[in-house]
């Protein structure tokens, strides 16, 4: 394990959260999961911190830490998406309670004191929902931002608008002012926003390869997916619904599979129009500095191809 990186996963899982766990799961030897923190978001913190064990138990992983964080947002109340990922967030499969433990600490105590105990540098924060936990860390323990390796987030749009309004995204409208709080501090980002999601198409075919490796998690991991794409494909008129989550860990892995560029990426927290949005400088127009380095085209069969063969090493 001397080599595989060092990851927190910060998630509200949802369907395409629980196949980003499966990838890194699915990748010992490249990734070392030092803990998964759980946020309110796709559904309540609750459903979060209760789906993120069942995922790790579908894996029999039930030695990985999990720990609850932020119920709702910095400074608004919380959206959730049910209308998306079913009321209990991994709707599809038949799915047994975690018997595994949540751990005591808070999520932001565990981030704060993770980044201080490991040395500088060495530790990724992946995050697939709000912010509000990262947001929550760095305001209460500041001196952690420097020893950040890197962000990689799921989040935001630019060319291809927003999901949950015409101009957001839905992990940084549900909070903006975590967001804003996150593209401030100085921490090296990767964004991978719904211009690249929206390639990651879950063709039958794709669905149906997952389907075939047998396995209890891959079993579920399909019957996830069938359910998760139905909004999607209704919405888009597509074969199949974006994959969100799982690119920010096959990031981590392929990095080659995605093309992007250094942006200056500002948060707008107050219009009422356009909340949550985020404003990438992506033709470099306003001399603002860079602050994200913004992922805009993905391999799909690529990244299909990797999801596929880290799911069948479960």
């Amino acid at each position: 394990m001397s080599n595989a990186r060092k990851i927190i996963i910060d998630t509200d899982p949802g369907q395409d959260d629980a196949a980003a766990i499966m990838l890194a799961l699915g990748s010992p030897e490249e990734i070392d999961l030092l803990g998964i923190t759980a946020v309110a978001g796709n559904v309540p913190l609750s459903l979060t911190a209760r789906n993120a064990r069942i995922v790790c138990e579908l894996c029999n992983r039930a030695d990985v830490k999990v720990y609850a964080g932020a119920e709702r947002p910095v400074a608004r109340p919380l959206v959730t998406a049910e209308h998306v990922h079913g009321k209990t967030g991994l709707d599809g499969p038949v799915l047994a309670e975690p018997t595994m433990p949540l751990q005591e600490e808070h999520a932001v105590d565990f981030i704060i004191e993770t980044l201080l105990a490991e040395d500088a540098g060495t530790v990724t924060l992946c995050t697939l929902g709000p912010l509000t936990n990262i947001a929550l860390a760095l305001t209460k323990a500041p001196e952690i931002a420097p020893r950040i390796r890197e962000l990689v987030m799921m989040g935001g749009g630019f060319f291809e608008g927003g999901n949950i309004t015409p101009a957001a995204e839905f992990n940084i409208y549900v909070d903006p002012e975590a967001a804003e709080i996150v593209f401030r501090s100085g921490i090296p980002i990767v964004m991978m926003p719904l211009d690249v999601t929206h390639r990651v198409l879950t063709h039958k075919a794709r669905v149906q390869k997952i389907r075939e490796i047998g396995s209890p998690a891959a079993i579920a991991m399909a019957e996830m997916l069938e359910f998760f794409e139905r909004f999607d494909i209704e919405k888009y008129g597509t074969d199949g619904g974006p994959l969100h989550d799982p690119t920010v860990i096959a990031y981590l892995l392929r990095p080659e599979l995605f093309t992007g560029r250094d942006c200056n990426v500002e948060i707008e927290t107050n219009s009422a129009l356009t909340a949550g949005m985020t404003v990438v400088d992506w033709w470099q127009v306003t001399g603002r500095e860079h602050n994200a380095k913004v992922m805009r085209h993905i391999d799909d069969q690529g990244f299909f191809d990797l999801l596929t063969d880290r799911l069948a090493r479960i």
